[in-house]
């Protein structure tokens, strides 16, 4: 009986171990064939429909912008207010545009972005798939000979890669503007001194640096939606089930390849 417990633990966790492995290879295996359908879906005669493209990005982009402009502008006055009240210790608040200018950029503007669609539109994108699953409709698709990676995933990568670096592109200006707009008041300055000194001090490699990272998180976010939607199971809990996992798994694979990314290219 002493050893029964460790070796359940064990089980557990080499089932859990398994799983993981499963699901990454899935999410593998759907990322290949999405690309081939935008690849040959023409020559096949089975296109990736536009209005199914236009319908996702509405949904994972246009959307969003409202929340996404909010909280970046409020991320970035934040900054302007920490920034000031650190470097004011050392008599140097005047260059807080530079922390806060390439902050923005570089970091905080792709992954608020990213957090935000994963919390919204990913998690949406769960509960859809998981509940075409549980109504068959997944099934329905596949005997009607329409592909279910054409038609479902396809899409919504696409939509997610192309709208996800133009929302964080936005959430740069809007994050730029709002700290802008405090760091003028507060340091007595104008806007346009403020606006000279951001396109003296951010680079375009910094600007790439996040919306390269926010096509990263747009296919983790496809992704981990997807994967977690077809493995509903157990009717209307199970949907609501893995779509709360879909969105600590999205958050999390964010964070990390945030991390992972910043690390590599500031090696």
């Amino acid at each position: 009986m002493a050893t029964a417990k460790p070796i359940e633990q064990l089980e557990r966790l080499g089932r859990g171990t398994v799983e993981a492995v499963s699901e990454i290879g899935f999410g593998a295996v759907l990322l290949a064939q999405s690309f081939m359908w935008f690849v040959v879906g023409k020559a096949r005669r089975q296109p990736v429909r536009l209005s199914a493209i236009v319908r996702e990005a509405m949904e994972i982009g246009i959307r969003a912008i409202p929340i996404v402009s909010i909280m970046s502008g409020t991320i970035g006055i934040m900054l302007a207010i920490q920034g000031i009240y650190s470097l004011r210790t050392f008599g140097a608040e005047t260059q807080v545009t530079y922390g806060v200018a390439v902050s923005i950029v570089r970091e905080f503007a792709p992954l608020i972005t990213g957090i935000l669609v994963a919390g919204r539109s990913g998690s949406a994108l769960a509960a859809r798939i998981g509940t075409m699953k549980i109504n068959q409709e997944i099934d329905a698709l596949v005997v009607m000979g329409i592909n279910p990676v054409r038609f479902l995933v396809a899409p919504a990568l696409l939509a997610a890669v192309v709208m996800l670096p133009a929302i964080t592109f936005l959430a740069d200006l809007m994050g730029l503007l709002a700290a802008g707009i405090y760091i003028a008041a507060e340091l007595e300055m104008t806007l346009a001194a403020y606006w000279s000194q951001v396109i003296d001090l951010v680079r375009p490699i910094d600007l790439f640096h996040g919306l390269i990272k926010s096509v990263l998180f747009a296919i983790l976010i496809v992704m981990v939606g997807i994967i977690n939607g077809a493995g509903v199971t157990g009717g209307a809990e199970g949907v609501g089930r893995l779509t709360t996992r879909s969105v600590v798994h999205a958050i999390s694979a964010i964070i990390i390849t945030d991390m992972l990314f910043v690390f590599v290219t500031t090696r």
